[in-house]
C-alpha cells in the first residue's frame, strides 16, 4: 500500500517504461483486435466492465490469451467468482474465465463470511457509499432510471446494488438473505 516506488514514464504512444523496463500498450475496442498471442499473454484483467459475460470475455482466449479475470461480476453460470479470502481456495486451474466480483462484494463478502461463521446471519441490510460511475449522467440529462438522471458530481443518488446478491455466489448459503442499496455520491474516485 502506499506510493508505488518505481520510476514510470511514457517513452512513446504505445510503450511505456517502469524501471526501465519497456511495457507495450495496446488498445482496441474489439478484444479480438488484440495481439494475445504474439504478446504471450497468460491472463488479461477484464476492467472496462462491457465483456463480462462468456461470449465477451471468450474473446480474449479467441484472440490469444490463456485466461481472464474479470473485475466486475460475471454474467452466466460458466463464469465462476472468487473473492480473496472467502472462496478463493475454490478455484481450479481449469478455469479459463473467473470473475473476481465488484469492489463493493470485495469488501462485503469478507466481513459477512467472519460474521456469518462466528454468529450466523439471518438476514442482512447492506449500505455502500459508492463515487458516482461511468453508468451516471454529469449533467442533469435522460436516462432509464430517473435517479440516475440527476447530476453525478451534484448529487448524492440512492440506487440500487447487486453487491448484497453477488455475496451468494462466493457465501452460497447466504442467498437470499441480504440485500442492499447505493448511494452514489459526488466524488470522482474512493468508495466505503
Amino acid at each position: 500500500l502506499g506510493t508505488f516506488g518505481a520510476d514510470v514514464k511514457a517513452v512513446s504512444d504505445d510503450t511505456i517504461s517502469v524501471d526501465g523496463k519497456l511495457i507495450k500498450i495496446v488498445s482496441s475496442r474489439d478484444p479480438l483486435q488484440l495481439p494475445w498471442k504474439e504478446m504471450g499473454i497468460d491472463i488479461v484483467i477484464e476492467g472496462t466492465g462491457v465483456f463480462i459475460d462468456e461470449a465477451g470475455a471468450g474473446k480474449h482466449i479467441t484472440a490469444g490469451a490463456k485466461k481472464v479475470l474479470i473485475t466486475a461480476p460475471g454474467k452466466g453460470p460458466n463464469i465462476p467468482t472468487y473473492v480473496v479470502g472467502v472462496n478463493a481456495d475454490q478455484y481450479k486451474p481449469t478455469d479459463t474465465i473467473v470473475s473476481n466480483a465488484s469492489c463493493t462484494t470485495n469488501c462485503l463478502a469478507p466481513f459477512a463470511k467472519v460474521l456469518d461463521d462466528k454468529f450466523g446471519i439471518i438476514k442482512g441490510t447492506m449500505t455502500t457509499t459508492h463515487s458516482y460511475t461511468g453508468d451516471q449522467r454529469l449533467l442533469d440529462a435522460s436516462h432509464r432510471d430517473l435517479r440516475r438522471a440527476r447530476a453525478a458530481a451534484l448529487n448524492i443518488v440512492p440506487t440500487s446494488t447487486g453487491a448484497a446478491k453477488a455475496v451468494a455466489l462466493v457465501l452460497p448459503k447466504l442467498k437470499g438473505k441480504l440485500n442492499g442499496i447505493a448511494l452514489r455520491v459526488p466524488t470522482p474516485n474512493v468508495s466505503v
